[in-house]
């Protein structure tokens, strides 16, 4: 690969060749998502239930901390993307924020094997650390890929969107067996082969970039003064400070300060967006001005899709009957293959409905896209409601379906919002500041999963999770995700205006 620098925020074409009429490149960047997603989401769903197996030895007490602090860790996953973000903007360029967050990422997993509770905890941060240099750059990169106006590029994040949900659907399988078939030994110790096979995927997700980058040629290079040894080395060791900030928030602020925190955050970062596309024009500032009404609804729809590894998980583990056939016993950790398996089969179909629409002028605009997401996600409460008050049998136990339709309606709901609002960012945000603002795109996220952890918390009490209680939060859950769809679709037109044009 040259080692010419470039100008970051002009349009750079990718060396030549595609692959099923998309850059060749989206491939090798699909690929280097699934193994970063096989690690992130094999460890996810274990993370509530090992907490209360390993620190609070099985006591359903522990069900509301091991919630909060699942929400935490999301959240300051997400929220790190915007230092991220930056970093790559302004610094190291992407190509360079993606390999030093792999690299940190994967120290952190084999890091969470040590049965150790600080230990743990700042492995958690290091995992933290390490995803907010990758995540946010190289879901940017797909979109450099693509020169402005280029119509492949929604549908170019929806392939994107099935590598990440690829490595989702197959970790939960392959860990959560391996979870289940260690049988002679404490499930604390269970979890810990789980997160060595996660560990051994973020290595895997490192490699396969590290060989694979040179396909992109000069996109994700380094700012044209800032290409050399130095700046890597301050933004190292910038990464190694951040390690004991993320753990202090973790183990000691909580996820009420969090939230205040993360609130502060968003509003500073909403200004510095806004006073960049001021320098644009008033155009560039009425695209800001919609970006970030529709980052203010993604906050809502990630507080109640992320029940799926606190409150859901606790829900499997505990009031659904998971007997199958022959007496065998449905692991918990395989309801979190549902999602990405609904995604993986319903992602085509959805990218070509769109097509299909778009081509007949009739496609929904981004913010109904945005509604029905929401709509949909709403939808899925009602069926938890109506398990809940019509199906739990003399066991206590609530059948197996109603909890796996309910994360097939959500899938539904995602597919709608998430990889619309990725390839959204990379349109409307300030062109010197498309990773900073993707970095808010998954800091509205982080506040969304720091408020479901909280949430969580609130449905399990501190004596853990009953029926009435899973009941009465989900039934407010329906409420307010309902009344925000229905609110998005009255605003609809007055964000599309914000657009200009858009789409």
């Amino acid at each position: 690969m040259s080692s010419a620098a470039v100008n970051n925020n002009a349009y750079i074409p990718p060396p030549p060749g595609e692959v099923l009429g998309h850059p060749r490149q989206l491939w090798m960047l699909f690929m280097s998502e699934f193994w970063e997603r096989f690690a992130f989401y094999g460890m996810r769903w274990a993370l509530t239930l090992y907490i209360v197996a390993q620190f609070f030895d099985g006591d359903a007490s522990g069900q509301a901390y091991a919630s909060r602090t699942y929400g935490a860790f999301l959240a300051l996953v997400y929220a790190t993307a915007i230092f991220g973000g930056y970093v790559a903007d302004r610094v190291i360029g992407y190509q360079r924020s993606i390999l030093l967050g792999a690299v940190v990422s994967a120290i952190g997993y084999f890091m969470i094997m040590l049965p150790n509770q600080d230990i743990f905890l700042l492995g958690l941060a290091v995992i933290i650390v390490g995803n907010g240099l990758f995540k946010p750059n190289i879901s940017t990169m797909v979109g450099q890929l693509y020169a402005p106006g280029d119509s492949r590029r929604d549908r170019g994040f929806t392939i994107f969107y099935m590598g990440i949900n690829g490595g989702a659907l197959v970790s939960p399988l392959i860990t959560g067996w391996l979870a289940s078939v260690i049988t002679d030994t404490p499930m604390q110790q269970n979890y810990k082969i789980v997160f060595l096979a996660t560990g051994v995927g973020m290595l895997i997700s490192t490699l396969w970039f590290w060989f694979g980058r040179r396909q992109l040629g000069q996109i994700g290079r380094p700012p044209a003064d800032r290409d050399g040894r130095k700046s890597m080395g301050i933004v190292t060791v910038g990464t190694i400070l951040a390690v004991p900030v993320v753990y202090l928030l973790m183990a000691k602020a909580g996820a009420t300060v969090i939230a205040w925190l993360l609130g502060a955050l968003f509003i500073g970062l909403a200004l510095m967006l806004l006073i960049e596309a001021l320098r644009e024009g008033s155009v560039a500032r009425d695209k800001v001005v919609a970006m970030l009404l529709l980052f203010t609804f993604n906050v809502l729809f990630w507080m109640f899709f992320e029940q799926a590894g606190s409150s859901f998980n606790f829900l499997a583990q505990n009031l659904v009957d998971r007997e199958m056939f022959g007496g065998w016993v449905f692991p918990v950790g395989w309801f979190q293959s549902v999602n990405p398996a609904s995604i993986v089969i319903l992602a085509p179909f959805v990218a070509l409905g769109w097509g299909w629409l778009a081509k007949r002028n009739v496609e929904p605009s981004i913010p109904r896209k945005f509604g029905l997401g929401l709509l949909f996600n709403a939808a899925a409460f009602v069926v938890l409601i109506f398990a809940l008050q019509s199906l739990v049998g003399s066991n206590g136990l609530i059948p197996f379906w109603p909890l796996v339709l309910v994360y097939v309606m959500q899938t539904v709901g995602e597919l709608c919002l998430s990889p619309i609002g990725l390839s959204m960012v990379t349109k409307l945000a300030p062109l010197r500041y498309v990773g900073l603002a993707m970095g808010g795109w998954f800091l509205s996220t982080a506040i969304g999963n720091n408020l479901s952890g909280i949430f969580a918390g609130h449905v399990s009490g501190e004596s853990g999770m009953t029926v009435q209680s899973a009941l009465d939060g989900f039934t407010f859950s329906f409420w307010l995700l309902a009344g925000a769809g229905v609110l998005l679709f009255l605003i609809a037109p007055l964000i599309n205006k914000l657009m200009h044009g858009v789409k």
